[in-house]
């Protein structure tokens, strides 16, 4: 990528980005996202500054995908691709067989931040959903040719963060300003360092394949327990990937209430434990590699509460040729897209025939 295209790139972005005003805390619009958020109170403390620049990992999506990508709307909104990897290797492997590191993106969002960065909107992607993916450059150097009928999650493990970043941009024709990862470990270690995430379940939950045993009522989850709530699938609603996302979203708004309560900013030595784990804990896109571009993405998300976020899920229903899978409605898709792409609110009848908001997971818990 030569200068001019970088400096291009970098005013673009720029252009896209409107601060809100007042002066509140800063939140995380996800709770992949929450990493950016703990280091706007660091990044003028000398040693700790270079220590989490050290501790961040980039990949570079501009350089990866050229011009091959859906042009940059210059409208105030701002959109960012979530994943949650799930690689069973490393300190992983408590989770599952080992995989000998090759990752898959267990949990996938779409957060498009509307002009002014007052409101967002959060569309969850179901793992399994049966999609058409583009061709992608493999870790090995070589090109993946894709295929008309793939299944979502493997556009991670196949060529990594830029094919999962293709895959979203051709299925929504939306370019992804940014790209944030965090892993089961990282997550665990960022829920505990901020004492904990309080939910309150309306039923007893209990999932041994992710371990966890809750009873009815308010509970307080350390970052193993949270860990599992948001991978329980088998126990709550219908059993699918459908309801684990509906308890994702349910958390992702106790975690956002958390971050706004316990004072996060007034304990500077939980600030710099948080500071520490989350820098350790994600792999962004390269324009926020570094803990300054972090600190001024973390205070474009000021103004958002949990209640200015529309949740939804990706608009699917039963896969024709498959039961375990699911597929996009064509119709109702396509007004989620239109809708963010115009920076507009998603209208409610792109879910009435959805699968994806039918479960009962999401009523559990408060």
């Amino acid at each position: 990528m030569t200068e001019e295209s970088k400096d291009h790139g970098g005013r673009a972005a720029a252009r896209r980005r409107r601060k809100p005003a007042g002066r509140r805390k800063a939140l995380a619009v996800a709770a992949w996202s929450a990493a950016g958020v703990v280091l706007l109170g660091g990044a003028g403390l000398g040693y700790f500054y270079f220590k989490f620049n050290g501790n961040l990992k980039t990949v570079d999506i501009d350089q990866a995908l050229g011009t091959d990508r859906p042009q940059n709307v210059d409208n105030g909104s701002m959109d960012i691709l979530v994943l949650g990897s799930d690689s069973r290797g490393g300190a992983n492997g408590e989770y599952g067989r080992d995989d000998g590191g090759s990752a898959r993106s267990d949990t996938a969002m779409i957060i498009h931040l509307y002009e002014g960065h007052e409101k967002a909107s959060v569309v969850s992607i179901p793992r399994d959903t049966m999609i058409a993916r583009p061709s992608c450059a493999t870790a090995g150097g070589k090109t993946d040719p894709g295929g008309r009928r793939t299944q979502f999650n493997e556009a991670f493990t196949v060529g990594g963060a830029a094919c999962a970043v293709k895959t979203v941009e051709k299925m929504s024709g939306i370019r992804m300003d940014h790209y944030i990862e965090v892993d089961f470990t990282g997550f665990k270690k960022i829920i505990d360092n901020l004492g904990g995430v309080e939910v309150t379940t309306n039923k007893p939950i209990k999932d041994g394949a992710s371990h966890l045993d809750l009873a009815a009522g308010t509970n307080k989850l350390n970052g193993e327990q949270a860990l599992g709530l948001v991978r329980t699938r088998k126990s709550v609603g219908d059993g699918s990937d459908l309801g684990r996302i509906q308890l994702q979203q349910a958390f992702i708004k106790a975690l956002i209430k958390q971050v706004k309560g316990i004072g996060v900013f007034d304990n500077p030595k939980r600030l710099l434990d948080l500071a520490d784990s989350a820098t350790k804990a994600i792999t962004t896109d390269k324009a926020l590699g570094d803990v300054k571009s972090l600190m001024g993405f973390a205070q474009g998300l000021q103004g958002i509460d949990a209640q200015d976020m529309q949740m939804i899920t990706l608009p699917v229903t039963a896969d024709a040729l498959d039961s375990n899978r699911v597929a996009p409605l064509a119709k109702e898709t396509k007004m989620v897209w239109d809708a963010l792409l115009a920076d507009r609110p998603i209208p409610a009848e792109a879910t009435v025939n959805s699968s994806g908001d039918k479960g009962t997971a999401g009523s559990i818990v408060q």
